[in-house]
């Protein structure tokens, strides 16, 4: 179930007034409610901000028809990987499972990113590979991660300018719980960012609060 911006009593009369009358000035919408231009002010700003109405100069009010869901899948197709972005947390591809284990709990993290010594990703380390090694394996501080880690191409990655909505589809599709965010260079992709589910979920709050 999607939630929407939930309207007032005054803002669902301002709409249907604009829906039945449209294009329409402030004027005459304050006219029919017995109020001043200045008391509507406020609500016509969020009803033009929230997208249920546009408005032209010297035209008036009217009503865009969309629906609220529409209005929020519009505002979703507005948000982009790098607006939301965090820091990745890498590590070297020789560097032992034991390293990587202390490194995730360290930096608080569920996935690492494995690069070369080029700077350049070559594998992902999930808690699941780190748990999946460490079991029943008493040489951790000898296990480079680079036996155990996911490679390219099997690596699910992102860009910058990717929308968030199509990334967090990615995300469900692979069941995975973060992704890099990489810049292509003249030798390989390089780790600039990552983006999780928890990102995500934040990215979705913030534009339910602007709502």
């Amino acid at each position: 179930m999607v939630s929407t911006i939930e309207l007032n009593k005054r803002q669902e009369q301002i709409l249907h007034i604009v829906k039945e009358n449209g294009p329409i000035t402030g004027e005459h919408i304050a006219d029919r409610l017995n109020l001043t231009r200045a008391t509507l002010r406020p609500d016509l700003a969020i009803l033009t901000m929230a997208g249920y109405l546009d408005a032209r100069p010297r035209v008036g009010y009217f009503y865009t028809g969309k629906s609220g869901v529409q209005l929020l899948t519009e505002n979703l197709k507005k948000l982009y990987v790098k607006d939301y972005q965090s820091i990745p947390v890498v590590v070297n591809e020789n560097v032992s499972v034991y390293d990587a284990i202390v490194t995730m709990f360290l930096e608080d993290v569920g996935t690492l990113f494995v690069v070369d010594q080029s700077t350049v990703l070559v594998g992902v380390l999930s808690r699941k590979d780190l748990l999946r090694a460490s079991i029943g394996n008493q040489e951790l501080t000898s296990l480079p991660v680079n036996i155990i880690m996911t490679r390219m191409p099997n690596i699910t990655m992102c860009k910058r300018d990717d929308l968030l909505i199509e990334v967090g589809k990615k995300l469900i599709e692979k069941q995975i719980d973060a992704m890099p965010v990489v810049k292509e260079t003249e030798k390989g992709f390089e780790v600039i960012g990552r983006i999780t589910k928890t990102n995500i979920t934040k990215a979705f709050v913030a534009l339910g609060d602007n709502d």
